[in-house]
Order: structure tokens, then C-alpha cells, then sequence
């Protein structure tokens, strides 16, 4: 046996602490200070040295563990079934190799069989118990023998469900899954802390892992938290499933939400492909975080036949890792960035660093409660994450990385842009600058008025956008409609045609309805959906204009804070005079699905499942709210009525079983009365 050198030794020993240290501060503590990226580095390194050197591996290795010890505060629950972990491939080489030990084992078989891929989904692993399809015990992976029981505070959780639908079920099984934050819901929660004055969480997975540990299950109730399934496993260790696709397949009929995206590929070439669509197109699309896709054997038997690796990997899968999205790197200044509504948006100018494939210099600060709250200062060492969002963002500091001396930020007491004193009213997180005025704002309102969803006019980026106000040619967006072919003719990088097409896209923009025209003026706290729902409702800019604060707020999904920001917009006069030249230039005034005062179905509450025979779901939300209803995405038993088409799923079911109407594409046609 070949003697391992001292310096080798000592470096396994020192890798052994880190990566244990790392594993207790992220799945105890869920506060993690290496990033993912650093910890995969490592932990390659000591499987390295321990394959090298076999002598080094210890019983109490991190390469031989699977999460964490239980924490004490709760109780512990022992699985049906070890839960184990993944091996991780950074490419496709490593796929290939992974396949290859396959074929070592079981030979052309896995051919036959191909894989099914899965996102991996970055929360935290639960393993859900079920006695008779009634959910009773779910507890945390813990060290995969043994987790915490957490089962009061699962229960929580919308998407759980308490009974599996359906009559057949194993006697006895353990469904497992990951409990995970959505983006969204992450950065709510981050809000409404840093509102209380509580410190922010530093990502979503340790937020959902905090959440689901709670002692006081009413704490976790409040945090909007979600489930993916992806294994059912029985006592003896059998799948009840034929292969992996079948397996969620059969989790989605019972109930349990199975993640997207999810595919059966033939050849280790399409889970490559498949990986490579995910990683630089899917990702950025996702709602959640996700560090890889997972890539199965499909057919269960196969998998049986391959076994584990060391009673802590199965043979049989494997983790694709993506390139990290998260990265540390210095916080070399913040930078402030003055909005279209006047908001002051602090931002990070940062040591470039390469995250998620992307060099990102700039990144999101949000506002100066969460830079106070996180204790942001420049200088700092900090984590950077690009996971679903185009736009970067800080997460926090790296407070043992800190010399001393990083510097304390505060917002500007006045605009960067005009120098106006800026505003900050009563509890608004948000400050801003009160001059309609102020460059900054013009500049930005202007892209904002030319966007995709706002009005859609091709070809007037925001290069061109500042070309136009440099030459004087525009100031708001009325002024937009006055602009010639002639006039940009003179400005450098215009063409004939290239300035025929841009006074074309502006000319048919007149054309875009009310509700578009309304979320393009840039309202203060007024969205595309909320100026849909204005649109709609008052039908034409007049009424909306003559509105009271009282009969904006009665607009069910406004509120009083939309409906004071609305009313004081159209009550000052530069915006009136705004209005009046937008209308001397023919743009449109009114909405073509405003909504019927007194519709067939006012006071309705619809849901819409499955695919109908000739109507898209748009086109069927447009019908059921023209008539006065309202299209919900879930069934309650305040469900007026179900439509359903083919392939109805779950919806249906759980529209049968509370008693709610169910109804086909005709008779929504008819109720709805067209």
C-alpha cells in the first residue's frame, strides 16, 4: 500500500474540518459563508485525495455523509429508507465517464432503458411519509438514517397535500422532495423583515430551510413556501413504479407537484443537449433556484440491479452541476440610479466576477433599509447571485473577509441628476426625487413608454432615446409623436430607412389600447396588470381621470395605495396637459375588453384547466373578465364554476370533490354571452 506523504495527509485533515465546518454552517446554521461553487471545488479535492490514497478516508469524511447531524430542539425520525446523496458531473466529459461506469456494470442495457433528467431543484430535501395515501410524518434528510420532524410545519404547506388524491396507495410510503422558496416570495419576506426591522435572509434555500425548522408552526404557515416531488420509496426499498417517468408521473396523479422542464432522453448526447437548454436558457426563466439537473436510469429495475456506491451514492444517478450563480467578489462602490417615477435605485459597481457564465460588473441593491439591513459597506467582500433574475443582485457580505477599511453607505440627501432635495414619506421604503423634471427621469421614463410591454415601439432603445432628448427633439413622451423622418435623418447612425421604420413603429403605437398607454405613463406603484385592471374597469382615460380616490380603491386588486397614487397623478396639471397633447396627437383613449358594468357574470369567480376546444387561455380570461368575472389559478370552495377541457388534471378533481360546477368551453360562451 503506498504511504501517503505528511503534507498530504495534512491537507485531507484540514479539507475534512472545512467541508464539515461548511456543511454545519449551511445545514444547522443555514447560514452559509463558502459559496456553492468553492464547496464543490473542495469536496472534489478530498474525494481525490481519498481515491489516491485510500487510507486517508475516515468514517467521518464529508465525502462519506449525507447532509447534517439533527438539530436537538426537535424531535428525530428514523427514514423507511436511507436517503443518500448524488454525485456531481461539472460537464459533459464527466457525463460520459458516468455513463461509462454504467456499462461497466450492466452493459448495453442502459441504452435500452435511457435516462430521465430532472431539475435540481436548491432547497432544502424532506422525505414525506404516507399511511393509506394520509400524510403522516415529514421529516428533514438530517444524516439520510435519521432527520428532524418537522411534520406540523410541512402540513403547512399549500402544496403538500394532506391526502394523496386517487383511491390506490402503497400501505406505506416515504415520497421525498424538496421544499423550496420561490423567488418572488423570497424577496417578500426580505421586504417585510426589513419593514420590522429584522435581519434579511441570505438566500432562498437557507430561508426555506429556516422556515421548515421553526418550533412555532404558525411562524412557517407565513412563508410562502413550495414542494417538488421526485422519489417514492417503500419499506423494502422497492420504487412503486416501473421506471422514473412512470414514478412521476404517478406522483402528479396523486397530488404531488412534480417540477417542470423534466424530459426521457434516449442518449447520454440528448441529456447533454438537454442540460445545455437549461443551463443557458431555462435557468433565467425559472421562478426558483436551481444549481443543476439530475439524471436517472430510467427503468427502475436497472437501478435496483446497479445499487449504491459505498451505502452513500447510487450508481444509478447523477447531478449535473451548472456553473455557479452565486460568486464573491468586492463591492467596490455604490452608485445610485435615479427611475422613471423619480425612485432612487442604489446599485453595486463591483471587481468584475464571473457568475452563471456571465461577467457581471453591476449588480441590484433594491433599496437603503437593505443595504443597512444586510450592513453592506463599500469595500466589503460580498456573494453575488444571477439565479433567475437577468439583472444580478448582492446578497450580503462576507463580514470575515472585512480589513477594516470598508465604509458605512447612506442615500443622498439629493438627486445625483438635478440636485433636487429628495423625498422620503412616511413608512415608503422607496426615496425619490419630486422633479417630473429631472433628467434622470425623463430619460428612463422614456424607455420605460417605449417598452415591450408598455407601448411596444420597435427600434427606440435606449441609445436612441438619448439621442433624441441630446438633440432636443423630445422632452416627454407626447413629444415622441412629433418626430420626423427629416429630423432624424441628421442625427449620426440614422438612415432613410432606418428612420422611416422607427416614425412607422411610433405612428402605429397610437393604436395600442388604453390599459397599455396607462402602465407606459409610469404611474407610481401602477404595474401592467394593475392598469390592466383600470383599464378595464373605467374603459376609457376620461372616466379614469374623473375617478375619486374611493372609486379607484373599489377595483378588486388596487387598494388604497394604487388608488391615492393614480388619483394624485391625473390631479396634477403638467399630467393633464400631458394627456390632452397625447390625445391632440391621436393616440387611444379607450380599452376594447373593458369590462360590462353589469356583465352575466359579475361577482364570478372562474378557474380555467386543461385545453379548450378553440379558445386559448388568454382569449378565455378576456371572455370570462369582459362579462365581469374573475379568473382564479386556484379551486376553492368560493369557485363560482370550473371550465374544463382535455387533460383537466388536478383542478378537476379537486373541483368535483369540493362540489364546485364544472362546466365546457360552450356553456362559459353562452354564460358569458357571446
Amino acid at each position: 500500500m503506498t504511504a501517503v506523504p505528511p503534507s498530504i495527509a495534512q491537507r485531507a485533515g484540514a479539507l475534512r474540518q472545512q467541508l464539515s465546518r461548511a456543511q454545519y454552517e449551511y445545514y444547522v446554521l443555514d447560514a452559509p459563508v463558502l459559496s456553492d461553487a468553492e464547496y464543490d471545488r473542495l469536496f472534489r479535492e478530498l474525494q481525490d485525495l481519498e481515491h489516491q490514497y485510500p487510507t486517508l478516508r475516515t468514517e467521518d469524511s464529508p465525502t462519506q455523509r449525507v447532509g447534517a447531524a439533527v438539530q436537538t430542539s426537535l424531535a428525530t425520525h428514523r427514514h423507511l429508507v436511507r436517503m443518500m446523496s448524488l454525485d456531481n458531473a461539472f460537464d459533459d466529459a464527466e457525463l460520459r465517464d458516468f455513463e461509462k461506469s454504467i456499462e461497466r456494470v450492466v452493459g448495453d442495457a442502459v441504452h435500452k432503458s435511457g435516462y430521465t433528467v430532472e431539475l435540481k431543484i436548491d432547497g432544502a430535501a424532506v422525505a414525506l411519509t404516507y399511511r393509506e395515501g394520509v400524510l403522516v410524518m415529514a421529516a428533514t434528510r438530517g444524516d439520510g438514517t435519521e432527520g428532524e420532524d418537522v411534520t406540523a410545519n410541512v402540513r403547512t404547506i399549500g402544496g403538500v397535500p394532506l391526502r394523496l388524491l386517487g383511491e390506490q396507495h402503497p400501505p406505506l410510503m416515504e415520497i421525498r422532495g424538496e421544499i423550496y422558496l420561490p423567488f418572488a416570495g423570497f424577496e417578500r419576506m426580505n421586504e417585510a423583515r426589513v419593514a420590522a426591522g429584522e435581519p434579511v435572509y441570505v438566500n432562498p434555500r437557507n430561508a426555506a430551510a429556516g422556515s421548515l425548522r421553526q418550533l412555532d408552526p404558525s411562524i412557517t404557515a407565513q412563508r410562502p413556501l413550495r414542494f417538488f416531488g421526485y422519489a417514492a420509496v417503500l419499506p423494502d426499498g422497492r420504487v412503486p413504479a416501473r421506471t422514473q417517468w412512470e414514478l412521476l408521473e404517478q406522483l402528479s396523479h396523486w397530488g404531488i407537484p412534480v417540477a417542470p422542464h423534466r424530459a426521457r432522453c434516449d442518449t447520454m448526447a440528448d441529456v447533454a443537449a438537454w442540460a445545455h437548454t437549461v443551463e443557458h436558457e431555462t435557468r433565467a426563466q425559472l421562478g426558483f433556484a436551481i444549481d443543476g439537473g439530475v439524471v436517472k436510469v430510467n427503468d427502475v429495475a436497472l437501478q435496483d440491479e446497479l445499487g449504491v456506491r459505498n451505502d452513500r451514492t447510487p450508481r444509478w444517478a447523477v447531478a449535473r452541476k451548472f456553473a455557479p450563480d452565486m460568486a464573491v467578489t468586492r463591492l467596490e462602490r455604490i452608485d445610485v440610479n435615479v427611475g422613471r417615477t423619480g425612485v432612487l435605485t442604489p446599485f453595486a459597481v463591483l471587481d468584475p466576477v464571473e457568475v452563471g457564465g456571465a461577467t457581471v460588473t453591476f449588480a441590484s441593491l433594491h433599496n437603503a433599509d437593505q443595504i443597512a439591513a444586510k450592513d453592506l459597506r463599500e469595500g466589503d467582500m460580498v456573494q453575488v447571485v444571477r439565479a433567475g433574475d437577468v439583472i444580478p443582485y448582492v446578497l450580503g457580505p462576507v463580514p470575515e473577509r472585512r480589513s477594516g477599511s470598508e465604509k458605512p453607505w447612506q442615500m443622498p440627501t439629493h438627486c445625483p441628476r438635478c440636485q433636487t432635495a429628495v423625498v422620503r414619506e412616511g413608512e415608503d421604503v422607496a426615496t425619490y426625487c419630486p422633479n417630473v423634471a429631472c433628467p434622470g427621469r425623463q430619460l428612463e421614463g422614456l424607455v420605460h413608454f417605449a417598452s415591450k410591454d408598455a407601448m411596444d415601439i420597435d427600434g427606440l432603445s435606449y441609445a436612441r432615446l438619448q439621442q433624441l432628448l441630446d438633440a432636443g427633439l423630445v422632452h416627454d413622451c407626447a413629444d415622441l409623436f412629433d418626430v420626423t423622418v427629416e429630423q432624424l435623418v441628421t442625427l449620426e447612425r440614422f438612415g432613410q430607412k432606418s428612420a422611416e421604420n422607427l416614425v412607422q413603429a411610433m405612428q402605429t403605437a397610437k393604436q395600442q389600447p388604453l390599459s397599455r398607454l396607462l402602465f407606459a405613463l409610469g404611474i407610481r406603484h401602477v404595474g401592467a396588470q394593475a392598469a390592466q385592471l383600470l383599464a378595464r374597469q373605467f374603459g376609457s382615460m376620461d372616466a379614469l381621470m374623473g375617478a375619486t380616490p374611493d372609486q379607484l380603491a373599489a377595483v378588486r386588486g388596487i387598494g388604497d395605495i394604487i388608488a391615492q397614487s393614480v388619483a394624485e397623478y391625473f390631479a396634477n396639471p403638467s399630467v393633464r396637459d400631458l394627456v390632452e397633447r397625447m390625445r391632440a396627437r391621436g393616440l387611444r383613449f379607450d380599452e376594447p375588453n373593458a369590462v360590462q358594468a353589469d356583465g352575466p357574470l359579475t361577482g364570478a369567480t372562474v378557474v380555467i384547466t386543461g385545453t379548450l376546444p378553440s379558445l386559448s387561455r388568454g382569449e378565455a380570461t378576456a371572455l370570462v373578465e369582459q362579462a365581469g368575472g374573475r379568473v382564479t389559478s386556484s379551486v376553492s370552495r368560493k369557485t363560482t364554476f370550473l371550465v374544463a377541457g382535455e387533460e383537466a388534471g388536478s383542478k378537476l378533481d379537486k373541483a368535483l370533490e369540493l362540489g364546485v360546477e364544472v362546466i365546457d368551453e360552450a356553456e362559459l360562451r353562452r354564460r358569458a354571452g357571446a
